[in-house]
């Protein structure tokens, strides 16, 4: 899968639960959601892109739960 389909789809589940008002329980959802729904390898592809391309055009949601969840990939 590529990368721009990744992070599209990535920051619509963060786009979801950003309106979540606990910011914390909102990166918890979007990492949960990641980890049950993605595979490793598409959420390695999108942990890679991001340290190649650190902040640029991920959901900032996306990004707590990436790097929160490091090294559960």
């Amino acid at each position: 899968m590529s990368s721009e389909s990744l992070i599209k789809m990535a920051n619509q589940i963060a786009q979801f639960f950003a309106s979540e008002p606990d910011n914390a329980q909102a990166v918890r959802s979007v990492r949960q959601h990641l980890q049950s729904f993605w595979t490793p390898a598409m959420r390695r592809e999108l942990a890679a892109w991001q340290t190649t391309h650190p902040g640029a055009a991920l959901h900032p949601l996306v990004q707590a739960a990436l790097t929160e969840g490091e090294g559960q990939t």
